[in-house]
């Protein structure tokens, strides 16, 4: 896999469907790993943004007419919704959902990812986020579930939701309510002509966070790889920048747990081998969340190679 110097090191697949709706996929040919089609962001724009906590315990839901952010970025229209997400959880599951108002217009929603230093790590255009039909519980909507997995040492990433100028020239083609009761209820569809909504700057957008046992895109600098700051091999992250929060809803920040504290006697060779061996195979499975767990715990037993083997089974992957 090639690494981009000034970016992040990124593996295995991402899955690019969305929640199956049944009028739009998700586009297979996004490579969520290429960020060379988001707009350019300075670092120093970033840190400007307030970001706004989320995680497992409660959605967050921005109004961007009142909650949005003001980012002046060629290749950005209108406001921003800024969030941060632990990252020290385990793989996770992101759905973003863009609601349609009143079946009139819609907020046509793009993601950043960011790794904890600010560096884009995958870009979701707005094609990834599809039309989902109008259900009991739920509304007409855009949505798109994002799967990540945070590199070991990083302890939040950043999420950053915008539209573009080229967004606003397009429409989502809506179903029409008549023809949505009439297939819920099992009669004749009607043969009428469906609304339409319009791509506009404000709406209103909603962030689910959940942990992940699925292959995703890999966030933040992989330990060994190329970059332009210093990589910290071992188990302290390098030093992160800490963004503002929204004071209004964040929530009391735990300490990060400390690195398990290594046995000062050498493992068993055995033992050494079991949980190599079982790095490799939860990588070459896609299941980066319990390699990581195994790593965590042979290096708490006294390894010395498991960081070795679970970097070269990743590169390998990759």
């Amino acid at each position: 896999m090639k690494m981009k110097k000034s970016l992040v090191a990124l593996c295995l697949s991402a899955g690019l469907l969305a929640c199956v709706p049944a009028v739009g996929l998700a586009d297979v040919n996004i490579v969520p790993q290429n960020t060379s089609a988001a707009p350019s962001i300075p670092t120093a724009a970033l840190q400007q943004l307030i970001w706004t906590p989320v995680n497992q315990a409660k959605d967050q839901t921005t109004t961007l007419a009142t909650g949005g952010q003001s980012l002046n970025i060629a290749g950005i229209s209108g406001p921003v919704a800024a969030y941060s997400v632990p990252a020290n959880i385990g793989e996770l599951n992101l759905t973003l959902t863009s609601e349609v108002n009143k079946q009139t217009s819609v907020f046509a929603p793009n993601v950043l990812i960011l790794d904890q230093n600010m560096a884009p790590s995958a870009f979701f255009p707005n094609s990834y986020f599809t039309y989902q039909e109008p259900g009991v519980m739920s509304a007409d909507r855009l949505e798109g579930v994002m799967r990540l997995t945070p590199a070991l040492g990083q302890q939040k990433i950043y999420v950053l939701v915008f539209t573009t100028p080229q967004d606003l020239q397009r429409t989502t083609t809506l179903l029409d309510p008549a023809k949505a009761y009439a297939k819920g209820t099992g009669n004749a569809v009607p043969d009428i002509p469906d609304p339409i909504a319009r791509h506009v700057t404000d709406g209103k957008v909603t962030l689910k966070v959940k942990t992940s046992n699925g292959s995703s895109v890999l966030v933040g600098p992989l330990f060994g790889s190329s970059g332009s700051a210093p990589v910290t091999v071992g188990n302290t992250a390098a030093p992160a920048y800490s963004a503002p929060v929204a004071a209004a809803t964040a929530a009391p920040v735990a300490a990060a747990a400390p690195a398990p504290a290594a046995k000062s006697e050498p493992m068993l060779n055995d033992t050494e081998s079991y949980f190599n061996a079982a790095i490799k195979q939860a990588v070459a499975k896609g299941d980066i969340d319990k390699a990581l767990k195994l790593l965590n715990e042979a290096e708490r037993l006294g390894s010395t190679s498991a960081r070795a083997t679970f970097i070269s089974s990743v590169k390998g992957k990759g």
